[in-house]
């Protein structure tokens, strides 16, 4: 097996796993690609990619393109040599002229078992619908989104009990590892890739800021896999008496506390029952119980600390507005 030039390309942590797999390896990474720095929070302070952050602290060359059609950023990769081009978690479509340069051509770690999520949010989304497994998926990239030939995949499952942030860091470890095998079998020759089923594919676009807010009307395992679809971020919400008021952690509806968790009673948002370490909440149907909550400009708190300083009582309804 001969050692390939790397260039590789990614922002968010999830490719870190990757980065740090392929640093270690036998092969060079001769460069890393990443989305340009960017303003955020109230104070709009400039903040690095993670793999900038990565990249700095090794030592290694790193490019910010502000467009991936620039003549000097293509000149640049062009003086570079790289014999392949290897993309997670990047954020952009990578321009023909960028698809073809490399001898090996450009391959991309997906977060999902494709064709199933191809898109920008398969982790939210997997675990917001309610999948029952997921994966990492090693394709070769083109022109269409996700739609590149697989060279080798994995399954993962998803727990009940798994939030998005969960599956997400055991995604990045298994597609590090993926990654590495699939490289390494580039370099030996010995890779067979095979093409997607395009009448299974199925997609997981970015989510929009109206789904954060928890609607009461759906069934408790639809808010229950919501809940925790959108943790850690970007958080689901619901508002008690006009303030908004963050969720993050609930009980799977099959294990709540509330009294006469058969009955229908109550109106959807309605709290049906208080206890110590949980407020029960009527859905579209069936019961959830809320165990962990953030009001607004507060830290996170369990339910019982939230009830004693709220004054929390059955009969209050999640996202009724006030009257004046």
């Amino acid at each position: 097996m001969k050692s390939l030039k790397l260039i590789f390309m990614g922002t968010p942590s999830f490719a870190l796993p990757s980065l740090e797999v392929l640093y270690n390896s036998e092969h060079k990474l001769a460069a890393v690609v990443t989305q340009p720095d960017k303003p955020v929070g109230r104070g709009k302070k400039v903040r690095r990619s993670p793999v900038k952050e990565w990249a700095l602290k090794r030592e290694v060359t790193v490019a910010q393109p502000e467009n991936l059609r620039n003549e000097n950023f293509f000149r640049w990769l062009r003086e570079m040599a790289p014999d392949l081009i290897v993309t997670a978690a990047f954020g952009r479509i990578l321009p023909v002229a960028i698809l073809n340069l490399p001898p090996l051509g450009c391959i991309n770690l997906h977060a999902s078992y494709l064709p199933f999520y191809r898109g920008a949010a398969p982790i939210h989304r997997a675990v917001m619908e309610g999948a029952t497994y997921s994966g990492v998926s090693i394709i070769e990239l083109t022109s269409e989104l996700d739609a590149g030939d697989i060279i080798m995949q994995e399954k993962e499952e998803i727990l009940k009990e798994d939030t998005a942030g969960m599956l997400h860091d055991r995604l990045a470890d298994k597609g590090a590892s993926l990654l590495l095998q699939v490289v390494n079998s580039l370099a030996a020759g010995t890779a067979k890739p095979f093409p997607q089923d395009p009448q299974q594919a199925t997609y997981a676009p970015l989510l929009s800021p109206g789904e954060e807010r928890l609607d009461w009307q759906l069934s408790s395992i639809e808010l229950y896999n919501r809940i925790r679809g959108l943790n850690p971020w970007p958080g689901a919400y619901t508002t008690l008496k006009d303030q908004r008021l963050k969720i993050w952690r609930a009980a799977p509806p099959e294990q709540t506390k509330a009294k006469d968790p058969g009955s229908t009673c109550g109106k959807p948002g309605e709290i049906l029952d208080v206890g110590d370490s949980y407020i029960s909440v009527a859905c579209g149907s069936g019961k959830l119980d809320l165990l962990e909550l953030q009001p607004a400009g507060k830290k996170r708190m369990d339910a019982g600390s939230f009830c004693c300083g709220y004054r929390i009582e059955p009969g209050l309804r999640f996202n009724e507005e006030q009257q004046s």
